[in-house]
């Protein structure tokens, strides 16, 4: 049997892997630049008319988790059947995480919420599942847009 290699999730962006890159690394504790690989100048084919600068290829870790990324235009784009997980020991740690990366208020529920670049995360307490575990905890939740321990923990 052969040794599988890592799975890795691939974002695809519309022109902004790079920005997107560099502020999730700066947002996140142990995280990294692996590579960046650009498309071929333009002018040595016609295909990468308009792809100058852009990532045909990066790589980058988010606190131990490696991701691939590329730029790959406007045909694909990100929705809520994806998310990322950012488990927080405390309010504050959620309080933090949210107000970096919730820039759609419409598309904040439950604590999910999505980044300036259309990437859902999920922004939630370490103990999520011991917080809802009653009916009124869950219901109390489903009213939420941030999650707020203390709320939970009363109800």
């Amino acid at each position: 049997m052969t040794e599988l290699l890592p799975i890795r999730p691939c974002l695809w962006f519309d022109g902004s892997a790079r920005e997107a890159m560099t502020y999730y690394v700066d947002l996140f504790p142990n995280s990294r630049i692996n590579s960046i690989v650009d498309y071929p100048d333009a002018a040595l084919d016609e295909h990468f008319v308009g792809m100058s600068a852009k990532v045909l290829n990066g790589s980058f870790t988010l606190n131990g988790v490696d991701f691939v990324c590329l730029d790959g235009g406007p045909l694909f784009t990100f929705n809520e059947a994806i998310s990322f997980v950012v488990s927080c020991k405390n309010q504050d740690e959620i309080d933090s995480y949210w107000s970096k990366l919730s820039h759609v208020p419409a598309s904040e529920q439950c604590g999910w919420c999505k980044d300036r670049f259309g990437v859902s995360w999920q922004i939630i307490p370490e103990n999520m599942a011991d917080l809802t575990r009653r009916p009124r905890q869950i219901g109390v939740m489903m009213g939420q847009k941030k999650i707020v321990i203390a709320e939970l923990e009363n109800a």
